[in-house]
């Protein structure tokens, strides 16, 4: 265990929050010292009897607060900055939050319940009891039908039902795909830097290395994939998370002639393809090369997270393995819930509920963008625009004192951007508190924000980035 850390053990505590309060007390207590490296999250994992996302997501939260930073390759340490000279009142604990701004989490009070509740009962009624039973790894065959051509329609997915690979969620997705490129003897996977760190973590759980692949004002740098040795590659290329470019026409061509040329697979995670603002919606790259590029998408952020709804559209020669994955995980997903998407998606009420959707965040964007008249990154498509801050120390200091006003944001650093600045999400609050949430960031971003500047390596480009960010809207 980290020296001089006591976790309580409270039951009525979860323990993500008992250890994010142990460290943060050891911290200002001295008994962990600044520069001092803590242990990897598997030890502490290992030590604690926790989970190791648990523990990678504690390590992730205290180094956007501040208390922590991390850089691949060399662990993770107590700031330099932190220690027992910090004073005033502690950030508050995550059950303090009032108003969530975080990124990629949607509005719940959107939720389609009375269109959700006809289309289970069509769902119970239209189907045999062998469908509640041990059916197709893959999932049921009409979900996996009606799923193919909503993709076709909306994103441009060359989608046969028989290619297509029902499972919980995104992570999951990632993680049947890592197994079976592992299995196939593929053990490098380049990453967007920045990006979601969970990738890279659920390829190092699946045995594979996640090596960087910077981002600039026109995406992913393609180019140095030949440098890399990589097999794969995996990228948000309809909208970059969390900087929000979209990988440029140029570069789409050059990523698959990458794949083509050294048989390489590009994982296309479409998280928010369905929310584009002032223009049509960017397809999906998966129909230009459907054999090399496997199409990962979710009804997380249009409908909710907490179903448990995601899709793989997986080429020939993965298919198998991926199936086979599934098979070990969980045999195959909800499939009560996957036929209820089938019948929105063939009501045409999932349209509808997207559309509807799509016109509420537009009008949530619109108020953020008037509210904070500065310039913003990403703010055509998505969930969360990303706000330019000129240092990781004005970074830090923002996050604190929306912290303590109760507003949830994340800091670039979380995602390992070597600039700095917010991603502000505008989604997630219900209406009845969206007007107060916005009030309550205006009140506590402060003077730092209005003169953004340029950092050295760009912004929010990460490591190797060459152009500045500041234009792109």
């Amino acid at each position: 265990m980290a020296t001089g850390l006591h976790l309580d053990r409270d039951p009525a505590l979860p323990l993500r929050v008992g250890l994010e309060r142990a460290l943060r007390e050891a911290v200002r207590g001295g008994r962990l010292r600044p520069g001092e490296r803590l242990p990897s999250s598997r030890e502490l994992a290992a030590d604690l009897g926790m989970a190791r996302n648990t523990i990678a997501d504690v390590y992730a939260h205290l180094v956007a607060e501040g208390y922590l930073v991390s850089a691949r390759g060399a662990g993770t340490r107590v700031a330099a900055t932190a220690g027992p000279a910090v004073s005033g009142p502690p950030a508050p604990e995550p059950d303090d939050v009032r108003y969530d701004l975080r990124p990629g989490r949607p509005d719940l009070g959107l939720f389609p319940q009375s269109a959700w509740l006809v289309a289970t009962r069509r769902a119970l009624n239209s189907g045999t009891a062998a469908a509640l039973g041990y059916g197709d790894v893959r999932g049921p065959r009409p979900a996996r039908t009606a799923l193919a051509g909503y993709l076709a329609r909306v994103r441009g997915v060359v989608a046969d039902p028989d290619r297509i690979v029902l499972c919980s969620g995104y992570r999951q997705a990632v993680a049947l795909l890592a197994a079976a490129l592992r299995d196939q003897g593929r053990a490098r996977v380049a990453v967007e830097s920045p990006g979601l760190p969970e990738v890279a973590e659920m390829l190092s759980q699946a045995g594979l290395s996640a090596v960087d692949l910077p981002v600039d004002v026109d995406g992913v740098q393609v180019a140095g994939l030949d440098g890399l040795d990589v097999a794969a590659a995996v990228v948000t290329p309809a909208h970059q998370f969390p900087t929000g470019v979209p990988l440029s026409p140029s570069r789409r061509v050059g990523l698959l002639d990458w794949a083509a040329r050294n048989d390489g697979v590009v994982l296309e995670d479409d998280y928010d393809g369905e929310f584009r603002y002032d223009r049509q919606p960017i397809g999906a790259l998966q129909g230009l090369a459907p054999e090399r590029v496997v199409y990962a998408g979710s009804a997380s952020k249009t409908l909710a997270p907490g179903l448990r709804l995601g899709w793989l559209v997986v080429p020939g020669g993965l298919l198998d393995a991926v199936v086979e994955q599934k098979r070990l995980a969980d045999r195959h997903s909800s499939t009560l819930d996957h036929l209820a998407l089938a019948e929105l998606i063939t009501a045409g009420e999932y349209d509808r509920h997207v559309r509807r959707a799509r016109l509420h965040y537009r009008r949530r964007r619109d108020e953020l963008a008037a509210a904070l008249d500065r310039p913003v990154l990403g703010i055509r498509a998505g969930l969360h625009v990303v706000l330019p801050l000129p240092s990781a120390t004005a970074e830090t200091e923002t996050l604190v004192r929306l912290a303590r006003a109760g507003v949830a944001v994340n800091g670039l650093a979380r995602y390992g951007s070597a600039g700095s600045g917010l991603a502000i999400g505008y989604a997630a609050p219900p209406q009845h508190l969206w007007p107060s949430a916005l009030a309550a960031l205006m009140c506590e971003l402060g003077p730092d924000v209005d003169n953004p500047g340029h950092q050295a390596g760009g912004l929010p480009g990460g490591r190797g980035a060459t152009r500045n960010l500041h234009a792109v809207t």
